[in-house]
């Protein structure tokens, strides 16, 4: 009877143990996966930290991008789209596919890199004044992507250049028009960034006006303020007065002292204090607000 028993049992292993050989190997993950593909690159060039998104089949989390020699990081939406930012890599042309874990490859796509461009956020300052000297010209550009050889452009002629990082630069603005004034920056590689306005301010203003050296039958008013030209003129309650030669027959005379300072010689007819109201223009028709004082 135990013998009968042991032979059935064994005989019932060995039908279960050819049932499961016959059944279909059960597939490996990686023979689930769709294959790899790569339908579409958007977009098809880009400069340096843009993102690019691929669309196609068989993406996973694992998948990676290359470019070139280079493994870059992706993200991967779902399996038909995947995601990355394009690295730090001299302009060109690339060879760009991708790997999955399994070692699946697409064919590799020309993928187009273009230089980075520059960006100008600020002007400190945007506004110069004509008659400003010195320190008082400088201009910082503030922005970012600035690299070693970057060159300000100032109405699109490169002028000297004062490289302080990569966020900033620095400019002394030449002698310009009154006006606006575009500036841009370019890097090694012709990549120029988008203009920013820098604004040239000659519109003459009077700050002051002071009693100078007195004489017999005259006085001197100092007038102090900004944006004076030599062709300037001072209108006097309505008299205009130009420095240079003196009209025949006219006593009083202006005489330029810079670009902040001219001095009216005055004779009175009168010594009691009346308002005078005064006025510059300039050649450009630019006209100072009215200054009004009380003298001889």
């Amino acid at each position: 009877m135990l013998r009968t028993l042991t032979i059935t049992l064994l005989v019932l292993l060995a039908s279960l143990t050819a049932a499961i050989a016959q059944q279909a190997p059960v597939p490996t993950p990686s023979s689930r996966l769709q294959p790899l593909s790569v339908l579409s690159i958007l977009p098809a060039q880009g400069e340096p930290g843009a993102t690019v998104t691929l669309n196609g089949t068989g993406f996973t989390t694992a998948t990676t991008v290359a470019m070139g020699a280079r493994d870059i990081p992706a993200a991967a939406v779902g399996s038909r789209i995947i995601t990355f930012e394009l690295p730090d890599l001299p302009p060109g042309a690339y060879a760009l596919f991708l790997k999955r874990e399994d070692g699946a490859t697409t064919r590799p796509f020309n993928f187009v890199l273009l230089a980075q461009k520059p960006v100008i956020s600020t002007l400190s300052p945007d506004t110069v004044t004509a008659c400003a000297t010195g320190r008082e010209r400088e201009v910082l550009v503030n922005g970012t992507n600035f690299r070693n050889g970057t060159r300000v452009l100032l109405d699109g002629a490169a002028v000297s250049t004062r490289i302080i990082s990569p966020t900033s630069l620095a400019f002394s603005a030449p002698a310009l028009a009154a006006g606006m004034h575009q500036v841009q920056v370019r890097n090694p590689g012709d990549a120029t960034s988008g203009a920013a306005a820098l604004f040239i301010d000659a519109k003459p203003e009077i700050a002051g006006v002071s009693i100078g050296r007195e004489f017999v039958n005259y006085y001197e008013l100092v007038v102090t303020g900004r944006n004076f030209q030599q062709t300037s003129v001072l209108v006097v309650d309505g008299k205009r007065l130009s420095t240079g030669k003196q009209l025949v027959g006219e006593r009083e005379q202006l005489v330029y002292g810079g670009c902040n300072q001219m001095v009216y010689q005055r004779f009175p007819y009168d010594p009691t204090p009346k308002q005078i109201t005064l006025q510059v223009v300039n050649q450009n028709g630019e006209e100072s607000p009215l200054f009004t004082i009380s003298a001889p």
